[in-house]
């Protein structure tokens, strides 16, 4: 077997070579509120080692079999704790049953927003996300409203997580060197991260919202069929990027109450 792994271009490989990177990345772990932390794509297992040290049981899921004999060749310790999973498509009770668990990982651009909503669905059991993106997309994330990135990301994470962007990592510290630079975010959920609207709806409003989000709320929020009343709110003179989250639940349990009467 040979001692390095070949990066796939199929499933978006960078690996991180960069050891102090790699340690900045596990510290950003807080280690509050769970014991268990999943790290999403080791690769080689450069941040994996540094997630080892700390007092907390590590678990890596990885789908590249090349990758997952050098973890078992070099991470003795790791496994029984190696998931050989397609991460988007694994029941994680099945490793994780109720419990809670951090994610953190080095993640493949190509499914990386995918990642996010696998964890907004599952956020009852993530109580914090650590990771690298390509820059846009963990600057898209953690974007306030009002700024030009804040969109459909940007919403429905901050609805339940708080949203930090920590550091840029420069494309040389992998290999091979991804084309972009790249970012660290952390998201730390909310202590009440329940909403006060229907959950369903403020999803399906943020997600109308943005598909034109040059126009304002009036017009591309039509197909909710609102009353003439409601639209007469200030807000629906907007664009949506100049509404908050708060702005939007608040909007979603108005455009509630406004189905139920009329």
């Amino acid at each position: 077997m040979s001692d390095k792994v070949k990066a796939k271009k199929h499933l978006g490989q960078h690996f991180l070579k960069d050891e102090n990177v790699a340690k900045r990345i596990a510290d950003t772990l807080t280690l509050n509120q769970y014991q268990n932390v999943l790290e999403i794509g080791p690769g080689m297992g450069v941040l994996t080692k540094y997630l080892l040290e700390k007092p907390i049981t590590t678990y890596v899921c990885e789908i590249d079999t090349e990758s997952v004999d050098y973890l078992k060749a070099h991470y003795l310790q790791l496994s029984d704790r190696i998931l050989e999973k397609d991460f988007l498509k694994y029941d994680l009770t099945k490793t994780f049953d109720d419990k809670p668990f951090a994610i953190i990982g080095n993640f493949p651009y190509n499914i990386s927003t995918q990642i996010v909503f696998k964890t907004l669905e599952m956020r009852d059991q993530i109580p914090e996300f650590s990771g690298m993106f390509q820059k846009e997309v963990a600057q898209r994330i953690c974007a306030p409203h009002g700024n030009k990135t804040y969109g459909i990301l940007s919403v429905l994470t901050q609805a339940f997580y708080d949203a930090e962007y920590l550091f840029t990592v420069p494309p040389g510290v992998f290999n091979p060197p991804p084309k972009v630079d790249s970012g660290v975010m952390r998201l730390i959920r909310k202590k009440d991260y329940t909403l006060s609207c229907d959950e369903k709806l403020f999803f399906r409003v943020v997600k109308t919202a943005f598909q034109q989000r040059r126009k304002t709320l009036r017009n591309s929020l039509k197909t909710f069929n609102l009353s003439d009343n409601l639209k007469e709110d200030t807000i629906f003179g907007l664009r949506p990027e100049q509404i908050s989250v708060q702005g939007f639940i608040d909007l979603t349990s108005k455009i509630d109450n406004d189905s139920i009467q009329t």
